[in-house]
């Protein structure tokens, strides 16, 4: 009989991906709230008072001033590994008047052009970096 797995080291494995957040229960919770306000944003009212004053609107939800300062500096990259759900987040750069393609690509540290380039050709390749901690 094979030894239960530790969920907890599995999960950890999760972290070694370079370039990757993936969703866990952890970052669910984590980010609950980030993922509700950017939700809100469905809501044409809830737009308006955003643009209005995003600062004031932040601070009605009850976020972590890391969160809030992420938001506010559209740094998508910070609100993932602050528990933000990339499909809730579409929310914020799409009030911004933003795609979900010019959105990715700056969080790929790459060019509209040239991101949208690589994806048309099939992505990134499954060469090179693979684990963070193993530098392969």
């Amino acid at each position: 009989m094979t030894q239960p797995r530790d969920i907890h080291a599995y999960l950890a494995e999760f972290e070694d991906i370079p370039g990757t957040r993936v969703f866990t229960a952890k970052r669910a919770r984590q980010g609950y709230h980030l993922n509700q306000f950017a939700m809100s944003l469905m809501k044409a009212e809830n737009r308006e008072r955003w643009k209005a004053n995003e600062r004031a609107y932040l601070d009605e939800w009850k976020l972590s001033e890391e969160q809030k300062q992420a938001v506010l500096d559209r740094d998508y990259n910070r609100l993932l590994d602050l528990g933000g759900n990339i499909y809730f987040l579409a929310k914020v750069f799409s009030t911004d008047g933003k795609s979900f393609l010019q959105a990715v690509s700056t969080m790929s540290g790459m060019s509209l052009e040239d991101y949208s380039a690589m994806m048309i050709a099939g992505g990134r390749s499954p060469e090179g970096l693979r684990s963070i901690k193993g530098g392969n």
